[in-house]
């Protein structure tokens, strides 16, 4: 068993009981209200259990972060992918100077040799 399995098992678990032990203490149901307007009979309204409530705004916080993370490292995407470009260039450049040199080189022992 790896170190990262072990940390995974180690963390994961008491996590995962955790959340369990969450769901059942809290799963009575609740009424989720998205009409500001109308508190009695609101138009726009959900009946879920309070720990559903709960689970989406972590999936929904993890997608946020997600998000977030990604936009903030398009700078260095956009710097590799400009980099694998020249790399791309730099290696076609290098394989021509070496057809050439190639070339001369040949062209010199054949010059070199019909003189002798």
């Amino acid at each position: 068993m790896t170190v990262k399995r072990a940390f995974n098992w180690v963390v994961g678990l008491p996590l995962a009981i955790i959340a369990v032990a969450f769901a059942v203490a809290n799963r009575q149901w609740i009424t989720v209200s998205l009409d500001p307007l109308s508190r009695d009979a609101p138009r726009i309204y959900m009946n879920m259990p309070q720990w559903v409530l709960l689970f989406i705004g972590v999936f929904i916080g993890l997608l946020c972060g997600w998000a977030a993370a990604w936009w903030g490292q398009g700078k260095h995407r956009r710097a590799a992918r400009e980099a694998r470009v020249e790399l791309f260039k730099a290696q076609a450049e290098h394989e021509r100077l070496k057809r050439e040199a190639d070339s001369r080189s040949r062209s010199i022992v054949t010059t070199g040799d019909a003189s002798l």
